[in-house]
């Protein structure tokens, strides 16, 4: 700092987000951020070095998940900036508090193709909550407050500040407090509607077939413990999202599992044949409702979701709701009775099955390894207490299935956008926000290509990170969807992949390869008990396929089921 009191806006930058708790940043240098590099180095501020900036993008989305806190991301001008776009578009389908300052090219220079100049604030609209374009230096200390408060309040999600050369250059006087953001009343939530309540607790009360379905919103309301009380009070079992598993115990008596294109039979059976649906915190995407005419076709609909633009956006509602879960679950909660749903709940439990135990009874160890073996060791291995970070494709459908999620932030993956790449990274960003934590990447051979130069990061950095990769030589979703429904036609999804256990080492991480069941306990043991980050290579079956799987522009009860020629044979693990 000046004898005159002012800062340069480098200086401001840091001085910000330490005011908003922040200990850490990702990223990456380059020309047009240099200046608050240079500044950095004064400040008690982390800084992990990632390889690329999509990656310093999933590490602190994958920080914000396992903390709750805002994550924050730091790149220059130009491809530094255009790079974070994935990882911004995961961030903000997946709803993550996530701030991305970049550098930009001096403001005389914007407009004239200057090099690594690039309008990040123009192709980031789509998928940013809001953007700023700062082109001076008083202006940056408001434009950092606004986006925090942006990121974290309501619906969260990514925001990105671009601050030009200049202004990181310049000199203003630090005013916290004058910088303080105002909120329009128009962004204010709207008090709660007494008729919705009531016309919502009308329906609960006359229910006969009620099913929650439990989303991501209750993990980012900080909701379980009143949809538990909901759940208990009125007797009512619970579905799962992908993004709500760990939101609520998997373990609980009333959770029936996850819903939707793989949930399982019973869940989607008993969404189909329901009388009511009390939606917590979730959108209805795609992927959980199957075919939208067909979909719950009995039951009435109470929508519960901070983000009004969620309500009747793809299914229609009776009572819809736009307010925090927690608020509305604490004002409902004290006026609903105690009700014994019992004759429902036993209509599920038939309906489920034997299907419905997913333990070793149900994986067969007849000389293979599949995935299910290496989903289902990993919870039994870790009792369910690890953080468990997947990428994208089969895998991750069979970490859903096979590891029980009781742990709140328990489970982190990329749902919305189902970007590959996204494990390691974002695993690494989730062990530096609970250094105390057990994390277990979870990434197909196909994914894991795509980032795995984040090793080096995670071996700098001293992160202790354990890593599974299934490795079946394909790009395992598509070709079980090429085997569906395009007659066998494995057009470029079988993937050549590199010896694994060399690759880890090269970078100085333990490897070690799996091709057997019987081998599985020891290699986990070892991956654990190893200091640095581990990596188990685990070659599965090659072909299987995950299931029951509800086609594309499909009803959810019109679910695709194991083959019963594979079940009687014993060959396949469910």
């Amino acid at each position: 700092m000046s004898e005159s009191g002012s800062y340069t806006g480098a200086q401001l930058i840091w001085e910000s987000l330490l005011r908003e708790g922040v200990d850490t940043v990702f990223g990456y240098p380059g020309g047009a951020i240099l200046p608050a590099y240079d500044a950095m180095v004064s400040y008690p501020i982390r800084h992990v070095l990632v390889r690329h900036e999509q990656s310093a993008c999933h590490m602190a989305d994958g920080y914000a998940r396992a903390s709750g806190r805002v994550g924050v991301v730091v790149a220059t001008s130009g491809p530094g900036a255009t790079n974070l776009v994935t990882g911004l578009a995961t961030a903000m389908l997946d709803s993550t508090p996530l701030v991305a300052i970049t550098g930009q090219v001096g403001s005389a220079l914007l407009g004239t193709d200057a090099f690594q100049e690039v309008d990040i604030t123009g192709i980031t609209i789509p998928v940013t909550k809001h953007n700023y374009l700062v082109t001076r230096a008083e202006d940056i200390v408001p434009a950092i407050r606004e986006a925090f408060a942006v990121a974290r309040s309501g619906r969260p999600g990514p925001v990105l500040v671009d601050i030009t050369k200049d202004a990181q250059q310049s000199r203003a006087a630090l005013d916290w407090e004058a910088a303080t953001p105002q909120r329009h009343r128009r962004h204010l939530p709207a008090p709660l509607d007494p008729e919705a309540l009531a016309q919502a607790l009308d329906l609960i009360r006359q229910a006969k077939r009620p099913i929650i379905l439990a989303g991501h919103g209750i993990q980012l309301s900080g909701a379980r413990a009143e949809v538990l009380a909901l759940a208990e009070r009125a007797d009512i079992p619970f579905a799962l999202t992908l993004l709500g598993l760990g939101a609520v115990p998997a373990t609980h008596p009333l959770s029936l599992g996850m819903m939707g294109m793989h949930g399982e039979s019973w869940v989607n059976r008993a969404i189909q044949e329901a009388d009511l649906l009390i939606a917590l915190g979730m959108r209805f995407d795609d992927r959980v409702t199957g075919k939208l005419k067909e979909y719950a076709p009995h039951a009435k609909k109470i929508h519960i979701d901070i983000d009004a633009s969620e309500l009747n956006k793809n299914v229609p509602v009776d009572v819809a709701i736009a307010a925090d879960l927690g608020d509305v679950l604490r004002t409902l909660l004290p006026q609903l009775p105690v009700a014994d749903r019992s004759g429902w709940l036993e209509t599920i439990r038939e309906w489920r099955g034997d299907s419905a135990v997913r333990d070793i009874k149900n994986l067969p160890d007849d000389g293979h390894l599949y995935a299910a073996h290496v989903m289902h060791d990993l919870w039994r291995l870790t009792k369910g207490e690890a953080v468990v970070v997947t990428d994208v494709g089969q895998h991750q459908m069979w970490e859903a299935q096979y590891y029980k999620h009781d742990g709140e932030r328990s489970l982190i993956t990329s749902g919305g956008a189902g970007t590959m790449g996204f494990a390691l990274p974002a695993a690494i960003g989730a062990k530096v926000a609970r250094p105390d934590a057990e994390v277990w990447v979870v990434a197909g051979d196909g994914g894991f290509q795509m980032t795995f130069a984040e090793l080096m990061t995670a071996v700098q950095e001293g992160v202790k990170v354990n890593i599974a990769v299934i490795n079946n030589g394909y790009l395992g979703m598509v070709r079980q969807w090429q085997a569906m429904f395009y007659e066998g036609r494995y057009a470029a999804t079988p993937i050549l992949s590199p010896d694994f256990v060399k690759l880890a080492e090269a970078f100085g991480v333990q490897g070690q390869r799996v091709e057997c069941r019987g081998d599985l306990a020891a290699a986990v043991a070892k991956a654990r008990a190893f200091e640095g980050a581990a990596l188990i290579e685990f070659k599965v079956e090659q072909e299987d396929s995950v299931y029951p799987m509800v086609p594309a522009g499909a009803a959810l009860h019109e679910m695709i089921r194991r083959p019963s020629a594979l079940a009687e044979t014993g060959s396949d693990p469910v």
